[in-house]
Parts: C-alpha cells; sequence; structure tokens
C-alpha cells in the first residue's frame, strides 16, 4: 500500500514538473519569436531572411507545445534557435558576430527546459557549431564580414540581452520557488520529525511521557542528583476497580476517564517529580531528591487520595482506589526495569493486603513472588486434572444437636501425604483466572454430593458454597450455578451461597445485577465471615440474606473477651431483627457453644462437631448421627417400666 502511494506522489510530481517546463517553453518560444519579429525591422538581405524562417519556426514549436506539447518540442525549439545563430554568425562576422551573445542563452534555455540530456545535447551542438565556425573561418572557406557599428547592431544587442534577461529572470523564479518549496517542505519535514518523536516518547491518549521516555527521564534524574544523599522513589500505580468503568460505560468512557485522573495526578506533583504512563491503567511517578521515608508516604498518600476522588464521566459518578508498590533507588537498583519490576512487585503485594494502599518492595516479596509462580505452574494442571478434592464441614443447630447443613470447602492434597490449603492457592488462582474453573467444580462437587444426600434419606440437607470476588468479574456466574443444577438435579432452595460484605459493597461492577439473577433461580444466600468487612446495615438491609455467619476471631474468644461477647450479641439481636439465622464459626470447646445457645445463636460450626472432611468420612458422620437418632427415638418410644 505504501509503495503504491509512493508510486502515485512520484507520477503526480513528473506530471506538475512536465507542466512547468511546457509553460516555460511556450514563454520562451514567444519571446524569442518577439525578439525576431523586432529584429525583422532592422535585419537586411540574408539575415532578414534567417531571421524570418526562425521567426515561423519558433512560432510554430510554440504552437505545437501549447496544443501538444513532447520533449521534441524542447528539441526543436533550441536546435531552431542555435541553427539560426549560426547561420547568422556564419554569413556575419563569423565568432565575433554579434549573434554570437545569443548561444548563451540557448544553453540557459536548454537548462530550463529539459533534463540532463537535453542539456548535455545542446551543450554538445553549440560547442560543435562553434567550432565549425571557427574552422570554417580558419579555412577561409567564410570570409567574416565585420559590420560597421549602427543603431541596428545596437538593436541586435538590446534583443538579444531582453531575451536573454527574460530567460534568466523565469530560471531564477524558478529556483526562487523552489527553494521556497524546499524550505517550506523543510519546514514541514521537521515538524514531522518533532511530532514523531514525540509520538514515539508520549502516550497518544494522555500525552504523558512513556516507558521509553521514562527510563531516559530516571538517567537523567540519577545523574543531576548522583552527588545528594537523597533518594530517587519509583511510585508504581495500579487503578482498581477500572475495568467495569470500561465494561459498563465504554471503553471510550475508560479513555475519558484515565484522561482526567492522569491530569490530577500530573497538576498535583511537584516541578522536579514526573508522571508516566506504562500501559492500560497503569501508571509511575518518579520522584526525585526524597530526603526521607515520610516523604514518599505523603506523596503516596496524597495519590491514592486524588485517585479516590469522584469523577463524572457521561452523566455517571465514577470512583475507583489505587494500589500503589514503591521501590527506591539506589538501594532497590539503578535501571528503569529493575525499580519497574520491584515497584511491580511490591504494588501486587499492596493489592493482595487489600488495595487502596501502598507498599515499599522488599526481597522478602520476591521469595513471595517466586513460591506464587511456583504454586501456578503447579495448580493450573491439578485443577485441569481434577486433583483437587472437596471436603465438607457440618453446621450443627444448637437447638436440636444434629446436622442441618453442610460447607463445601476445597482442598489440594499432596502426593507425598500433604495438604495445601485454600489459603495459599486461592489468591493464585484469582491473581491468574482459574478461578471460574475452580468455582465451578466446587460447585459441581457440593451440588453432586448434596443431590445424592436427598437420595439416601437426607433430604432436608443443605450445602453452602463460598464465592469470590473474581468469579463475578466476567459475569458468567448466573450461567454456572444454573447449568450445575441442571446437571446434579438439586433443588435450587437447597443450595446455599455465601458472600462476604465485600462483595454485596461493590458498587462500580454489576454484581449486584448477577445476584438478582441468582435469586430468580431460587438459590439461598449467607452473609460469611460478618464483622470483618464493612459490616454496613445498609447492605444487609437491602440484600434478602438467609443466614449471617460470625467471623470466628469472635467466637474463638467468647467467655474470655466480655468486648466480644457484647459484639456477639449485638450482631445476633441485629440479625434477628432481619429475620436471619446466625451462624457461628470456629466453635471450638462447650463453653462458647453454651454462651451462644444463651445468646439466641441458631446453629454452630467448628472444630468442636467435626473439621472439614471428605465424603466418605462425611457420610459416616451422618450415618452415626442417623444410628444415635434412631436409638434416641427408640428409646422415647419404649413403654415405661
Amino acid at each position: 500500500m505504501h509503495q503504491g502511494k509512493a508510486s502515485r506522489n512520484k507520477l503526480a510530481s513528473n506530471v506538475a514538473e512536465t507542466e512547468i517546463r511546457r509553460r516555460r517553453l511556450i514563454q520562451t518560444c514567444f519571446a524569442a519569436s518577439l525578439g525576431l519579429f523586432a529584429a525583422l525591422f532592422f535585419a537586411r538581405n540574408s539575415a532578414f531572411f534567417i531571421m524570418l524562417i526562425g521567426f515561423i519556426a519558433l512560432l510554430t514549436t510554440s504552437l505545437m507545445a501549447l496544443y501538444r506539447y513532447s520533449s521534441s518540442c524542447n528539441y526543436l525549439f533550441l536546435g531552431t534557435v542555435s541553427s539560426i545563430l549560426f547561420a547568422l554568425c556564419a554569413t556575419g562576422a563569423g565568432v565575433f558576430d554579434l549573434a554570437m551573445l545569443g548561444l548563451p542563452v540557448v544553453i540557459i534555455f536548454s537548462a530550463m527546459l529539459g533534463n540532463k540530456r537535453l542539456f548535455l545535447s545542446v551543450l554538445s551542438l553549440v560547442s560543435i557549431q562553434c567550432f565549425v565556425l571557427a574552422w570554417l573561418e580558419l579555412e577561409g572557406i567564410v570570409e567574416p564580414n565585420t559590420p560597421v557599428l549602427t543603431w541596428s547592431h545596437v538593436s541586435f544587442i538590446f534583443i538579444i540581452f531582453s531575451v536573454t534577461g527574460f530567460s534568466v529572470y523565469v530560471l531564477v523564479q524558478d529556483i526562487r520557488k523552489l527553494i521556497e518549496s524546499l524550505v517550506i517542505e523543510n519546514a514541514k519535514a521537521e515538524e514531522s520529525k518533532q511530532q514523531i518523536q514525540h509520538l514515539a516518547l508520549h502516550d497518544p491518549l494522555t500525552n504523558l511521557p512513556n516507558r521509553v521516555l521514562g527510563e531516559r527521564l530516571l538517567v537523567s534524574m540519577l545523574n543531576e542528583h548522583q552527588a545528594s544523599p537523597n533518594k530517587l522513589a519509583m511510585l508504581f500505580i495500579d487503578l482498581d476497580n477500572f475495568k467495569p468503568i470500561n465494561d459498563a460505560l465504554g471503553h471510550a468512557a475508560g479513555d475519558d476517564f484515565l484522561k482526567k485522573i492522569s491530569q490530577t495526578i500530573d497538576q498535583n506533583l511537584q516541578k522536579d517529580q514526573c508522571l508516566i504512563r506504562f500501559g492500560g491503567d497503569e501508571f509511575i511517578v518518579l520522584a526525585p531528591n526524597m530526603s526521607d521515608k515520610k516523604e514518599v508516604d505523603t506523596l503516596s498518600k496524597q495519590i491514592i487520595r486524588l485517585c479516590s476522588t469522584e469523577y463524572s464521566i457521561n452523566d455517571a459518578r465514577v470512583v475507583v482506589s489505587a494500589s500503589i508498590g514503591i521501590a527506591c533507588a539506589p538501594d532497590d537498583g539503578l535501571t528503569f526495569k529493575q525499580l519497574c519490576r520491584k515497584a511491580d512487585v511490591a504494588m501486587y503485594e499492596a493489592k493482595r493486603k487489600g488495595r487502596n494502599r501502598f507498599e515499599y518492595y522488599n526481597s522478602k516479596l520476591d521469595e513471595h513472588s517466586d513460591r506464587v509462580f511456583s504454586l501456578l505452574q503447579k495448580l493450573r494442571p491439578a485443577i485441569l486434572n481434577n486433583k483437587l478434592e472437596v471436603y465438607f464441614q457440618p453446621l450443627i443447630d444448637l437447638h436440636s444437636d444434629t446436622i442441618c447443613s453442610m460447607e463445601a470447602l476445597v482442598r489440594w492434597p499432596q502426593e507425598d501425604g500433604a495438604m495445601i490449603f485454600p489459603d495459599q492457592f486461592i489468591p493464585v488462582a484469582e491473581s491468574s483466572g482459574l478461578i471460574n474453573k475452580l468455582g465451578a467444580f466446587v460447585l459441581e462437587e457440593a451440588c453432586r454430593f448434596c443431590a445424592h444426600q436427598h437420595s439416601i434419606g437426607n433430604d432436608k440437607l443443605t450445602v453452602a458454597v463460598n464465592l469470590s470476588f473474581s468469579q463475578f468479574r466476567d459475569n458468567s456466574l448466573p450461567g454456572i450455578v444454573e447449568s450445575v443444577l441442571k446437571k446434579t438435579g438439586l433443588a435450587a432452595n437447597f443450595l446455599e451461597l455465601e458472600l462476604t460484605e465485600s462483595i454485596l459493597a461493590d458498587e462500580q461492577g454489576n454484581i449486584s445485577t448477577q445476584l438478582e439473577q441468582l435469586k430468580k433461580l431460587g438459590v439461598q444466600f449467607a452473609i460469611d465471615d460478618f464483622g470483618t468487612g464493612y459490616s454496613n446495615l445498609n447492605y444487609l438491609r437491602s440484600f434478602n440474606a438467609g443466614k449471617l455467619k460470625i467471623d470466628k476471631i469472635f467466637i474463638t474468644t467468647l467467655g474470655i473477651d466480655e468486648k466480644h461477647e457484647m459484639l456477639v450479641s449485638a450482631i445476633i439481636n441485629m440479625a434477628k431483627s432481619l429475620d436471619m439465622k446466625v451462624v457461628a464459626e470456629g466453635v471450638e470447646g462447650d463453653a462458647a457453644k453454651t454462651k451462644l445457645i444463651e445468646l439466641g445463636c441458631d446453629i454452630g460450626q467448628g472444630y468442636l462437631w467435626s473439621k472439614p472432611i471428605p465424603e466418605s468420612q462425611f457420610n459416616e458422620l451422618l450415618k452415626v448421627e442417623r444410628q444415635a437418632n434412631d436409638l434416641h427415638l427408640t428409646f422415647d418410644e419404649s413403654p415405661a417400666t
């Protein structure tokens, strides 16, 4: 495509150049014809006839160029003029004739009207004519006729100078226009070069320096402050929850948001600090000459505050947060790549610890990254090959002391008999995109096992499955749940999905829409780990969950810490007012169980009854409980003795 465009441009240039030459030929022909016509009034004898023939020939050439121009017109014109001058010299004073003054004009014309070939041809012709003329005189073939100076000769000189001057003027004008054009084109080329250089070093969306220019700026800053004891801080910024803006409002709105937030940050930086767009929703701040950690802390807090500002995008109010990783030169490295990698590692640590915060790089984070990478290499094939297992932990009705439900918990057994627990591999699955497949596996296994229990008589047993925030990202969760329920044959009201408060509190994404779709399927909901998150009553009031699970950190000290006892009592009373059943997690002793019953808690879960166990052991647990209930029933129905 580029070659075709270049060919078209070259063709257009050739056409324009040919048109200019055609106009110059017509102009010079008319000028020369006019000069010959004027000379006819002063010419006598043979000179008159030579000029008359030349006048007619030039006029004919002009008409040819006017209506049908070709390169032959140039040859005809220049050949005619040089022949006229040669004839005038041969019949006049020879090489000393006034007509010799016209030969340089012919050479000038050839330079104006033609290419290199025409110029060399005319130069050769004129040189040969001069040589022949001199030879004719030297051999005595032509007798020079030196005329007596008259006003006619002065007129001839004036005519020759006029035609020559006109030709030179036209040529100079063309050269001047060419130079002006070259100056303009050079200015445009320089401007284009600067634009290309700017685009090569700046982000086209935000006009901020890109990573290429960022690397140069870092080197410049380090060199400038080389003798200073202060440090240069690199802040790696990643915007949290940016993707929902693109999903909900469109990529144009997302681009508009990135421009606004980058302008806000950039305008609030110091003169020697620089904001760089690293890519996507990631930015870098280079802050040289930082005297201590407090300065870096202050800058990081300011950026987090700026990112958390409410922005108006397409009549919508948009709020995000920022996770920041910090690396410092020279302690963490002296190159852009080194600092970027370490600041990026620190940024992911900030995300892992809850987002909307900043973390400094330290060597332990690299060790953690290596462990995570190693774990990911093993986790992916383990999930794809169904090497993980689902364990079940019973939930106990505190009033009847019987199993009323069970929670499905994933475990990863190893070949050597060891066990990798969810707190180690679930974050890896979330960050790597494996969480959807893992979540679907746990959901299907849980529903299958619960449906099996119904088929053997435990038809009131429900199963609870935890949901991760990441499972809502691609809007596929409602479809997965519906598909699993159909596949396993479990009625929707026996499936309970456990949600954390942070999931309910998310207002940027489309989680609420997906939860409404799940509600329509008929599944039940429980609020998990209550007391450790936002604990906003508005979420509980607007969301119709059936259970509220108190986090184990409040239960393990029950009976020991009076503050926790008061808090647990308040949570239970609040849940009762919202017509919710209360589940206490982490019950490990009889004292805690007794206190929970006193406070009005409905359900208990913990090691007091059972740790999470495989299907086979859970079957045995249910079997033992059923036998105990049958024995108790038989004892109650036996006649009194």
